[in-house]
């Protein structure tokens, strides 16, 4: 199975698990926070951190925005929607952060012309969130940028599934696991779906997490995902959709570190006798 090469780190069998810190929304519109939720990606080892973007008056229509919904910048959805949205300002900033950091950084674009406002800052990826998947102009607009695409597949029949692959080819794609709901339910997961995922489409596979803790997502790995997405946060209380669904820091550090051991622990597959076996077989085999 061939590999993705995001940047200069390789996605896919026989390369490290690329994790990626999903920051979203979770700023809440505030770059000091982006900034800590960066410090904490890069802290804990992350490979990436992702963001969220889109052109407000065409992803929801003017009466969605309208509606009324109370939030910290002021009482219609259209107000929480434009007070999440980051500009150029604020991603020039993070383009300038995550380098000092050594780090990668991209999105999740939801309309043509949000493409085109990321691909001002090359980034090395995408992501297309499970929701744009079967939005075949948005797909081919991603394709378009020659840029590797990691799709999602929650909410997704294996057949919109197969469609959105024949529409973008299998180069330089990697497909993501997923369930759509927030928190999702342990038996909701089906994290067996994975290694079956790798088989049908034979290009890299990884798995978005969504659930509350962090065995399953290991349980991902040892299944085979080549790339973890969790969304992080700096406290699941905060204020904000995405929080509670949300790996704080210190469980993010976790998260990688014990990928890393688990990515050990699975070793080739090979069965041989270790030299550190030969003594304790030497003491304790009676026979040959």
């Amino acid at each position: 199975m061939a590999q993705v090469m995001i940047g200069n780190k390789p996605v896919g069998d026989g390369a490290p698990c690329y994790v990626v810190g999903e920051i979203g929304i979770n700023h809440n519109g505030d770059l000091g926070i982006a900034r800590r939720l960066m410090d904490a990606a890069a802290v804990a080892g992350c490979d990436a951190v992702k963001f969220q973007k889109r052109t407000l008056d065409v992803v929801y229509t003017a009466e969605e925005l309208a509606k009324p919904r109370e939030n910290p910048f002021g009482a219609t959805n259209g107000d929480l929607k434009r007070g999440l949205e980051f500009g150029q300002d604020q991603y020039h900033h993070i383009q300038r952060y995550c380098g000092e950091k050594g780090m990668h950084w991209f999105a999740s674009c939801w309309d043509e012309a949000s493409v085109d406002f990321i691909e001002a800052f090359n980034p090395p990826a995408y992501k297309l969130a499970s929701a744009s998947l079967t939005d075949d102009n948005l797909l081919r607009h991603h394709k378009r940028t020659g840029k590797p695409l990691i799709i999602s597949t929650g909410m997704s029949t294996l057949q919109q599934i197969d469609h959105a692959v024949e529409v973008l080819g299998t180069d330089n794609l990697i497909v993501l696991h997923a369930t759509s709901a927030y928190p999702c339910k342990a038996e909701e997961l089906n994290l067996r779906v994975i290694p079956k995922l790798k088989q049908r489409y034979g290009v890299p596979v990884g798995y978005s997490g969504h659930e509350v803790g962090l065995a399953t997502t290991y349980a991902a790995v040892a299944l085979g995902a080549c790339m973890v997405e969790r969304h992080i946060t700096l406290d699941r209380a905060m204020w904000g959709s995405d929080q509670a669904a949300s790996v704080e820091p210190q469980g993010l550090m976790r998260l990688v570190r014990d990928i890393r051991v688990i990515e050990a622990g699975l070793g080739d597959g090979e069965k041989v006798v270790y030299d550190s076996e030969v003594p304790i077989q030497a003491k304790l085999r009676r026979v040959g």
